[in-house]
């Protein structure tokens, strides 16, 4: 429990669009655990509960995403990708790196480059972004 208030709730009240900085694997990786977790309930209280009490149908069979995991992603995209900015500090490079994930072309490429780059361990010292928020 202690994870998910330093991790998650911690950054959505205090770093909520904190573009700058660094923050550590565990932040990245803790946060992204719980928000899969939350998106997973929310979604099958969505698709249990909300949508049929509301007579919504999925468009299709396998989407099943409602109104809270709508909300849910939607309040959680700018926290998300201020933090994915982070951690490309943490290890010495651009926030713009974050566009591999999104230009068409190397899309596929680019989602394995960021993962990689969200596994490396934090950059020694301070580096242009600021100091190690691990202390090291």
């Amino acid at each position: 429990m202690e994870q998910f208030q330093r991790y998650f709730l911690d950054t959505l009240k205090n770093r909520y669009a904190a573009f700058k900085g660094r923050a550590t694997r565990s932040e990245y990786w803790y946060f992204l655990l719980f928000s899969i977790i939350i998106a997973l309930i929310l979604t099958a209280l969505d698709s249990m509960i909300i949508n049929p009490l509301l007579g919504i149908q999925p468009l299709v069979e396998t989407a099943r995403t409602g109104i809270l995991g709508t909300l849910f992603s939607f309040g959680t995209l700018i926290p998300s990708v201020a933090l994915a900015i982070r951690r490309l500090h943490d290890i010495g490079k651009s926030g713009w790196w974050i566009l591999l994930g999104v230009i068409p072309i190397v899309n596929i490429i680019g989602i394995f480059v960021l993962l990689y780059f969200c596994i490396k361990d934090s950059q020694p010292g301070g580096n242009q972004y600021g100091s190690n928020p691990k202390g090291l």
